[in-house]
């Protein structure tokens, strides 16, 4: 099964890191990369860029609004992703308390689903696995 796990860091606290601990923080995260990769958990990981760079979409009535930045009013915002294969929801959150950022903030994690058509199942996407 399929699983999101989303990194929620405090933004300001990343920003104070020291850059020797970003990029201690950064090292353990790509290391960790490469114990899932082998263990055919990972399918993919991206870091992303402060909530500030965001760009909310909105269609209503056919009308397309733009919004900068995050969505919510948080402290802590959406740093990162880990899009990982895991037997059941147990393994996923052991997966989920091995992730580096995992003790500075919390990490969601969300199963994923197909998609249903006439009742019957499709993946979302047709890119292979």
């Amino acid at each position: 099964m399929r699983y999101l796990c989303l990194i929620y860091l405090d933004e300001k606290q990343l920003a104070a890191m020291p850059e020797a601990e970003m990029s201690a923080l950064n090292a353990r995260h790509l290391e960790f990369n490469e114990q899932i990769l082998k263990s055919g958990q990972l399918i993919e990981a991206e870091a992303l860029t402060p909530g500030a760079a965001a760009t909310c979409v909105r269609v209503r009535n056919g009308r397309t609004t733009l919004t900068d930045g995050p969505y919510v009013e948080t402290k802590e915002m959406v740093a990162g992703f880990y899009f990982i294969e895991a037997r059941d929801l147990n393994e996923a959150i052991q997966v989920a308390a091995r992730l580096p950022s995992a003790p500075l903030g919390t990490v969601e994690v969300r199963p994923c689903r197909d998609l249903e058509v006439d009742g019957v199942p499709r993946k979302a996407s047709s890119k292979p696995r």
